[in-house]
């Protein structure tokens, strides 16, 4: 097996195995804006592979060992490649050092002064938040996201300031292997059931990073969620580790006063502790729903530790308009609007389900559900259901795969047992092609449709826009 690679003197010439991958693209983004001859394969063409293309990058649709270029310094991967992969297998038979994206993107955040944003939830968005606002400001930071912001490619940028702001996934462990300066943590609930058996083991992982930390940081947690404050009580005695919090609670370093919805947006009041200045702030988060606003806070938090003004920072977050697949509108037709929403955790349906119902007038709320990994539906199908059943009406497809092999038994009738037994109107549809003609015949005006989940139910966005566009409606 050829060596796993230092990642810092092996990204000239790097190829990138499944580049057009969310978290794949923006490592080789970020490596092509500064010089890299990037090179990569995927298995279908994409707007972000053409973004890719325009910086330089030469991209292969489809794999193959003829895609692995001669002069190639490393070979770039993620835990989703299997090791039965043509180009992964010819690398380590030629010896080309086998590099994973997060040894890469740690090699990336060497000199700057990294944020990493971690937790169960919210990660993207408060990436984005802080990637958008500090622009805002003229910080020029450096950023990799696991979405885009606006247009293709979008989800990474090399900057000329020293913060570079980046999401740190616990799903395998790779955050590890950062050093950040300022770590953030929104939530830590048990997910990623193929990696993790229990709470304690989550704990274990996120107290390794924690450890990451540089001396003199900082850590930004939340004051109010349970697994963060159990998190907190673990890690708060380090030396050298300075911990800010943030939420609702009363001992919170930045408290949240008030969470005020105004439709489709939310104007947030905190009270910042002495150590930080003790200001009253109230600024505007452009997206609704109080987990977002916490999302905004916590970036507001991360901002202070760095010592940019939060005077400054709060009103920059207004400019902070959404992420793709994070309750993105993806139009309105016959009077329905259609939003897409990247939830796939019991936590994350409910909380946009009820920032939805919060903004939806008297319309109702129709999801199309697409459950994520096998394991994930095996372990929490029936708080799937339950979340589903503050929908008015659910259409639910069947597992979406992704890198496992299927479970026998796991199937989504779980999720749809466990949402018929809480009183929810839910229908199974085994042929995605048919849901478009399904939901153009429940949608009525004043609707809003909402595709859910972590899979491709978001390209049935634009298909329910046609048919409900269509005469027939």
């Amino acid at each position: 097996m050829a060596p796993a690679g230092t990642a810092s003197d092996t990204l000239d010439r790097p190829h990138f195995i499944g580049i057009g991958g969310a978290g794949m693209s923006g490592v080789a983004k970020v490596l092509a804006m500064r010089g890299a001859r990037v090179s990569g394969s995927d298995t279908k063409d994409s707007p972000i592979v053409g973004a890719l293309r325009e910086l330089g990058a030469t991209v292969h649709i489809g794999h193959s060992a003829a895609n692995l270029a001669a002069d190639a310094t490393s070979v770039v991967v993620s835990s989703a490649i299997r090791d039965d992969n043509l180009e992964l297998v010819t690398a380590r038979e030629r010896g080309i050092p086998v590099v994973h994206r997060s040894d890469a993107l740690a090699a990336l955040m060497d000199g700057s002064r990294p944020i990493a944003v971690a937790g169960t939830h919210g990660k993207t968005t408060t990436t984005s938040m802080l990637a958008v606002s500090l622009r805002t400001l003229g910080l020029d930071p450096s950023y990799v996201i696991g979405g885009d912001l606006d247009a293709p490619g979008s989800s990474a940028l090399h900057g000329e300031g020293e913060i570079f702001v980046a999401e740190a996934d616990e799903s395998d462990r790779s955050f590890h292997k950062y050093a950040p300066e300022v770590a953030i943590i929104l939530n830590v609930e048990l997910d990623h059931h193929a990696n993790y058996a229990s709470m304690d083991e989550i704990y274990e992982s996120y107290q390794t990073f924690v450890g990451r930390v540089r001396p003199g940081g900082a850590l930004v947690i939340s004051a109010d969620h349970p697994g963060a404050r159990e998190l907190t009580a673990r890690v708060g005695g380090r030396d050298g580790l300075r911990v800010l919090t943030y939420g609702a609670d009363a001992g919170a370093d930045v408290r949240v006063l008030a969470v005020e919805p105004h439709g489709l947006t939310s104007e947030v009041t905190v009270r910042l502790a002495q150590s930080l200045g003790g200001a009253e702030l109230t600024f505007t988060v452009s997206v609704p729903g109080r987990h977002y606003a916490l999302n905004a806070v916590a970036a507001l938090t991360a901002g202070a530790a760095l010592d940019v003004p939060a005077a400054e920072l709060a009103p920059a977050l207004a400019s902070y308009t959404g992420v793709k697949r994070r309750l993105q509108l993806k139009g309105t037709a016959a009077g329905v609007q259609v939003i897409d929403s990247y939830a796939h955790h019991p936590t994350e349906i409910a909380a946009d389900l009820e920032a939805i119902r919060g903004g939806a007038g008297e319309g109702r709320v129709l999801v199309v559900f697409q459950p994520h990994l096998f394991s994930r539906t095996q372990e929490l199908g029936t708080e799937m259901g339950e979340a589903l059943a503050l929908a008015d009406a659910s259409v639910v497809l069947d597992i979406y795969p992704a890198r496992e092999d299927p479970v026998p038994g796991v199937t989504s009738a779980l999720i749809i047992d466990a949402a018929a037994r809480h009183g929810a109107d839910v229908t199974a549809e085994h042929d995605r092609d048919a849901v478009p003609e399904l939901i153009g015949g429940m949608a009525k005006p004043g609707d809003l449709v909402l595709t859910m989940g972590a899979g491709d139910v978001t390209d049935l966005g634009p298909e329910i826009l046609a048919r409900l566009q269509s005469p027939e409606n």
